[in-house]
């Protein structure tokens, strides 16, 4: 049995995240910024990671930054760091939604190696603080992510509040010829 009914004419409204957010509007800049730091300090630590010339699959104590790393999470490292630039390049929703995405992928993360940490399934030789470090970028992240975009009360000019109340657009629009006559 169905919970709900659909009704052929109702109309869901659905956000057309690259028309929301105009290329030089504010909140892109926070959007960049976030991708930006995040991927620039996730290049740093793959980066000296690599340098060491550690294995692999390495789960000894290899440290990079003060964080516990080996071959793989160097690599994966680099590309996630990369990603974030290309998010950053790229800007406005792509890098948002990115920020977001990136953000729920290291919280998840964080409690997989939390519940791997002292088992024989530790493949990226994460210990506490590498877990602590990944709940923390996920939620730094998130909030990047995040900003201007979820709220209770977003300003009304705000594009995804304009977005989520296309009524209230319509209302302030001045009349044309048209709507006149």
């Amino acid at each position: 049995m169905a919970s709900h009914v659909t009704h052929p004419g109702t109309r869901r409204n659905k956000i057309l995240f690259d028309e929301a957010l105009p290329v030089d509007h504010r909140l892109n800049t926070v959007y960049r910024i976030g991708a930006g730091l995040m991927g620039l300090f996730l290049l740093a630590f793959g980066i000296l990671g690599l340098t060491d010339n550690i294995g692999f699959f390495d789960t000894g104590g290899n440290t990079a930054i003060g964080l516990n790393t080996n071959g793989a999470l160097s690599v994966l490292s680099i590309c996630v760091g990369l990603l974030l630039f290309v998010g950053m390049v790229i800007g406005g929703n792509f890098a948002s939604t990115l920020n977001m995405v990136l953000g729920v992928l290291f919280i998840l993360n964080g409690f997989l190696f939390l519940g791997l940490l002292s088992t024989a399934s530790n493949f990226l030789a994460f210990r506490i603080q590498n877990v602590l470090f990944s709940f923390i970028v996920g939620l730094v992240l998130m909030v990047f992510g995040m900003y201007g975009r979820v709220s209770t009360n977003l300003p009304h000019d705000n594009p995804y509040w304009r977005a989520r109340h296309p009524e209230a657009e319509q209302r302030a629009a001045p009349a044309t010829d048209d709507q006149v006559r």
